[in-house]
């Protein structure tokens, strides 16, 4: 590759958390996500169902059902306020533009007591109401993303009770509108081009952290620090370079999602760093401590590239802890055309619940299954446990015959599938080492 194309590759791997995530930002305020309804800026979608296969997501979980605003605070702050859930689990989680988890209210975080947190922007100043928390958002639009414990169907009439009672209010009634996402040029067509205008324009709405505004001046070259318009009609060695630099940014970015640094165990990959990419913006319920944060800065962006292709709107892992594979213990990829078992001699310790959810390659949907089952966990009804207490799931396509594997049975889709493991409020020993997860194996 040349210099230059080498370069657009770098600015594609950079650009690509915050381009895909103002365009799901988009679509959600256009067309919603499956059972959670369109919802214009500063308005809560809230969700009535646990998420299933219409829910065209990446990585959309199935535990918990979901809270959705897309903020947007050019008018001025926000009032947002919870309800006492009486030690119920929730989280709601801050993400702002560049996919950078920057805050957390809910069990673990604030505990699950009412609750007010004033939402302000950057650069604001003013009072805080009595009573309220302030939270700084970094960029002037975020995700609010909530997520409720549900035990299943018989518990939605108490979910959409704690649902009616969350406010998302402007701290001044005369508030004027939001101004939302600004329009790239429409002059800019091709999908290598529009992806290039896209991150220009957003770039300059959005601005990161100073250290990342520094990193960018490096993008010059390639027209994303312009304020006209460099793609309408781009010079034929820029076209090249960009497009060059798409295509190889993609790969990279497809790449790392199964070949990162995570280390595995048994086939597993434990992607507990995988939202460790903020190193900037440490607000309420956050952990700023070494941990918790990747030190060095190119690492961070690829991870966050990775991350939210296969992941995003995905909590930091002291919230709940992601492992996923797309392998059996024998490093044979997973198919659906073959029957496997997962068996855990201790099930994973959490203080909230685990879970196990299925989804397809290479778009990490949930597929359409006969017993309308997309995960399994400890809040399972009917699970079946061994005497002496493991637990043994079975992936496969067909119910299994005998009883006690179907209640265990979590439903596999056609082709190539990767699973994911959730929990929610893990205890230390998930990261420290002395908890060990089992492989999947083939039956």
């Amino acid at each position: 590759m040349s210099d230059l194309e080498e370069l657009a590759a770098e600015a594609f791997v950079y650009g690509f958390p915050m381009v895909f995530n103002l365009d799901e930002v988009s679509r959600f305020t256009r067309e919603g996500m499956g059972s959670l309804p369109a919802a214009p800026f500063n308005r809560f979608s809230h969700a009535t169902d646990l998420a299933g296969p219409k829910d065209t997501f990446v990585s959309v979980n199935n535990d918990t059902v979901y809270s959705i605003a897309q903020i947007d605070l050019s008018g001025g702050p926000l009032v947002l306020s919870v309800p006492d859930t009486a030690g119920r689990y929730y989280v709601f989680q801050f993400v702002d533009a560049w996919t950078n988890n920057f805050a957390y209210v809910g069990r673990r975080a604030t505990g699950t007591a009412a609750g007010s947190y004033l939402l302000t922007g950057p650069g604001w100043s003013g009072d805080v109401p009595a009573g309220a928390t302030r939270i700084p958002v970094p960029t002037t639009v975020a995700s609010l993303v909530g997520r409720w414990a549900c035990e299943g169907r018989d518990d939605l009439a108490a979910v959409r009770d704690l649902q009616r009672a969350t406010g998302l209010e402007p701290l001044d009634p005369g508030t004027p509108p939001p101004a939302g996402l600004p329009e790239p040029h429409h002059e800019v067509s091709g999908t290598e081009l529009r992806f290039f205008e896209k991150m220009r324009t957003w770039m300059r709405a959005f601005p990161p952290s100073a250290t990342d505004q520094d990193y960018q001046q490096r993008f010059a070259q390639l027209g994303l620090l312009d304020d006209g318009d460099p793609y309408a009609a781009p010079s034929p060695d820029l076209e090249r370079a960009l497009t060059a630099g798409y295509r190889e940014g993609k790969e990279r970015v497809e790449h790392a999602t199964t070949h990162g640094s995570s280390p595995e165990q048994n086939g597993w990959r434990l992607t507990y760093d995988a939202f460790n990419y903020n190193l900037d913006f440490f607000e309420t319920g956050t952990l700023d401590s070494a941990q918790w944060v990747i030190q060095d800065r190119a690492t961070a962006r690829t991870v966050r590239a990775a991350s939210a292709r296969a992941g995003l709107w995905g909590n930091h892992a002291y919230e709940a802890a992601y492992a996923m594979t797309w392998n059996d213990g024998d490093g044979d990829p997973l198919d659906g055309a073959r029957s496997y078992t997962l068996r855990f001699g201790t099930t994973p310790p959490v203080d909230a619940f685990w879970s196990i959810t299925m989804y397809d390659l290479p778009d990490y949907y949930l597929v359409d299954n006969a017993i309308d089952r997309y995960s399994i966990g400890d809040r399972t009804p009917g699970l079946h446990y061994d005497h002496d207490g493991s637990l043994t799931l079975h992936l496969q396509p067909e119910r299994p015959a005998d009883p006690a594997a179907a209640a265990n049975w979590l439903p596999t889709p056609p082709g190539r599938f990767r699973p994911v493991l959730r929990m929610y409020q893990p205890r230390p020993a998930v990261f420290d080492g002395t908890y060990t997860l089992s492989p999947i194996t083939r039956k």
